[in-house]
């Protein structure tokens, strides 16, 4: 099983897998913004095997789901806020 080695995380390459297998589902927001960005920088980086880029490339899009899923459930919350008794703050 290929492994992204920026990270030391093994990586099956399952086209039918979710897009949140591993541990990505139990990342807080922060760290999985902050696996995506090490992930980028390796990949513009140029130096990994294409077997590696490709896992790595498949755990940022999964990373970058997580990281909009986590966005949207902060604005969903902030809506609520707004909603509230006291109103938006401005």
């Amino acid at each position: 099983m290929p492994a992204y080695r920026g990270i030391g995380i093994p990586f099956k390459m399952d086209r039918n897998a979710s897009p949140m297998s591993d541990h990505v589902a139990s990342l807080s927001f922060e760290d999985a913004l902050s696996e995506l960005e090490k992930i980028v920088r390796d990949l513009e980086g140029g130096q990994m095997k294409l077997e590696d880029a490709i896992a790595a490339y498949e755990r940022g899009a999964a990373l970058r789901h997580h990281c909009e899923a986590k966005l949207s459930e902060a604005e969903a919350a902030c809506r609520q806020l707004c909603n509230g008794p006291t109103g938006c703050w401005t």
